[in-house]
């Protein structure tokens, strides 16, 4: 055989000697890697809605890549049981920080309320609440309609009392159906100030509430003056006065002036007149009488 030929199979086996033998390396540095950048990571085993409160069925265990896992992810159960949940968790999603209530802070609504806010419970029927449409993460505005303490005031008034309210719950239903259905609800808890609770509660009390159903990304405060009965008519608004149907007073007599006192009357003297060529005199009776 000749030499040349032999040389050059012999190049072509230690090469291919070199290669495999890298391949080699680079495959068990690659599979020793990935084995110690897994690690154990707390999973919902199905989904959690707003308000549960955790109990071991409803999480396990799972190894998931440490690479591109959030940093608030829970290593161990204990971490998250007895920990209500404030932002619905799908089945599988690792369970984070940011979408537990503390321990201690109760279960069902009260966890989900942020601080400083309040929950208050608006009854409403099908008509008031938008045929049913009211659901949770939805935002609302607040009418009132009732008649006006002001004096002279006899027809009805609605009037805006709130904007942009945010509903919780509709019924006891803290999250809306996936496939965006309608929940018949009776009652509806909305995320109110403390200012605002006090009133909601007084336009309860003093007149009939409705919700209106606004677009969740408008967050416009608009500026809106009510509207009585008598505009629905064309009529102005103004107030309208009541008659007292009290007793009224006699009217006061007229007094006419005193008529203006008599002239003084005109005393004309009795006069003599004598003419002497061309001297004139005139001689006053009266005057030689009282002589």
């Amino acid at each position: 055989m000749d030499r040349r030929l032999l040389s050059v199979l012999g190049m072509s086996v230690v090469l291919a000697l070199v290669v495999a033998a890298i391949f080699y390396q680079v495959s068990s540095h690659a599979s020793t890697g990935t084995s110690t950048n897994y690690r154990e990571v707390v999973v919902a085993t199905e989904p959690l809605p707003l308000g549960l409160a955790i109990k071991p069925n409803h999480v396990k265990l799972v190894k998931m890549p440490v690479e591109g896992l959030p940093k608030t992810s829970f290593g161990k159960v204990d971490d998250v049981l007895d920990r209500s949940v404030i932002s619905g968790i799908m089945q599988d999603e690792p369970l984070l920080e940011g979408r537990l209530a503390p321990r201690g802070s109760g279960m069902g609504l009260a966890p989900i309320i942020p601080s400083g806010m309040r929950a208050m419970a608006v009854r409403v029927n099908e008509i008031i609440g938008v045929a049913g449409f009211v659901l949770p993460g939805m935002r609302v505005d607040v009418l009132v309609t009732g008649r006006p303490p002001a004096p002279g005031t006899i027809s009805d008034m609605t009037t805006t009392v709130l904007q942009n309210i945010t509903v919780l719950s509709a019924n006891q239903q803290m999250q809306a159906d996936a496939r965006g259905q309608a929940i018949n609800a009776t009652v509806v808890n909305v995320l109110v100030t403390p200012e605002q609770a006090e009133i909601l509660t007084l336009a309860g009390n003093a007149g009939r509430i409705a919700l209106v159903l606004r677009n969740a990304t408008d967050q416009k405060i608009e500026t809106v003056k009510g509207h009585d009965v008598g505009e629905l008519y064309g009529a102005a608004r103004k107030p309208v006065q009541v008659a007292n149907n009290g007793p009224r007073p006699a009217p006061r007599p007229k007094i006419a002036p005193p008529p203006p006192p008599p002239p003084a009357p005109v005393v004309v003297p009795d006069e003599i007149i004598m003419i002497r060529g061309r001297e004139k005199t005139v001689e006053v009776l009266g005057a030689r009488k009282q002589q």
